[in-house]
C-alpha cells in the first residue's frame, strides 16, 4: 500500500504535482485532465491535508519531501518531472536537491527559496496565532482570498475553501512551523535540471525578490510572469498556466 493517498491518470513519463499550504490533490483536476494525455500524472495529498487529513502533519519541509519520495518509491518510480506550488514549491526544491538525478525537469510555481516569505501579506507568526484562534475553516477563507486577484469573489475561491477546510489543525500549524524554519537558497546553484519558474505578478505571498532569487540562482532556468494573476493563477488563468507548462515540457 502506498504511503500517501494520491490521484493518478494517464501514461507516459511521470509528472508529479505537489500542492501547497492548505491545498490538496483536488486542486489539480484541470492539470490532471490536461496532462494525462501525454504523462502519467501523480498528485499526492501531503500528510494532514486533503484526502490525507487523517495522517499526522510534518513539521519540516524535509519531512514532507520524504513523504512524497516515499510514495514515489512505493510506486516504483525512478525518474519524474516535478511541479510544486507555494509550500509545494519548497518541497519540490528539497526533492530536487536531495534527488537531482531523479528529477528530469522542475517547475516552481508561486514559490520561493525562503520559507519565512519576506513581505508576505502577513508574517507567519500572525498566521499561526490566527489559526490557533479561528480554526482551519475560517483561516482558509481569510488566507485563500489573498491567493486570488478577485479575492473571495473569484470563481476559484469556493474550491480553495472546500479543499483547505479538510486539513487538520495539527497539520496546518506544523506546516507553518516547517516553512518558517526552511531556507533552500544555498541549494539553488546546484540544481542541474531544466527549471521553469511561474509567478503571478499580484502574488501577495511570494513577492518579486523571492522569485528573482530563483531566476538568478538556478543555472538552467526560464521565467514566466503572468500579469493580472495572484498566488493561485492555475485557477485564474488555467489555460494559460497549462500552456506555459506544456511549452516548457516540450
Amino acid at each position: 500500500m502506498a504511503s500517501l493517498p494520491y490521484q493518478r491518470a494517464g501514461s507516459g513519463p511521470v509528472l508529479v504535482l505537489v500542492h501547497g499550504y492548505l491545498g490538496g490533490s483536488a486542486q489539480w483536476r484541470r492539470e490532471i485532465a490536461y496532462f494525462s494525455g501525454q504523462f502519467d500524472v501523480i498528485a499526492p495529498d501531503l500528510p494532514g491535508f486533503g484526502a490525507a487529513a487523517d495522517l499526522p502533519g510534518c513539521d519540516t519541509i524535509a519531512g514532507m519531501a520524504g513523504a512524497v519520495c516515499g510514495l514515489l518509491d512505493d510506486l516504483g518510480i525512478k525518474e519524474f518531472v516535478l511541479l510544486g506550488h507555494s509550500m509545494g514549491g519548497m518541497i519540490a526544491q528539497q526533492i530536487a536537491a536531495d534527488r537531482p538525478d531523479a528529477v528530469l525537469k522542475l517547475v516552481l510555481y508561486g514559490t520561493g527559496p525562503l520559507g519565512l516569505m519576506p513581505d508576505r501579506f502577513e508574517p507567519i507568526e500572525v498566521s499561526r496565532e490566527r489559526l490557533r484562534d479561528d480554526g482551519v475553516t475560517t483561516t482558509i477563507k481569510r488566507i485563500g482570498a489573498t491567493w486570488l486577484k478577485a479575492g473571495s469573489d473569484a470563481a476559484g475561491f469556493p474550491l480553495l475553501v472546500e479543499i483547505g477546510a479538510r486539513a487538520s489543525e495539527q497539520a496546518a500549524m506544523s506546516a507553518l512551523e516547517a516553512m518558517a524554519n526552511w531556507d533552500g537558497r544555498a541549494a539553488l546553484s546546484g540544481l542541474p535540471m531544466p527549471t521553469l519558474v511561474i509567478w503571478g505578478d499580484s502574488d501577495k505571498s511570494y513577492r518579486w525578490p523571492q522569485v528573482q532569487s530563483l531566476w538568478t540562482s538556478i543555472p538552467d532556468v526560464q521565467l514566466s510572469v503572468v500579469p493580472g494573476t495572484a498566488h493561485a493563477l492555475h485557477l485564474e488563468k488555467p489555460d494559460l498556466f497549462n500552456s506555459l507548462i506544456q511549452d516548457f515540457l516540450g
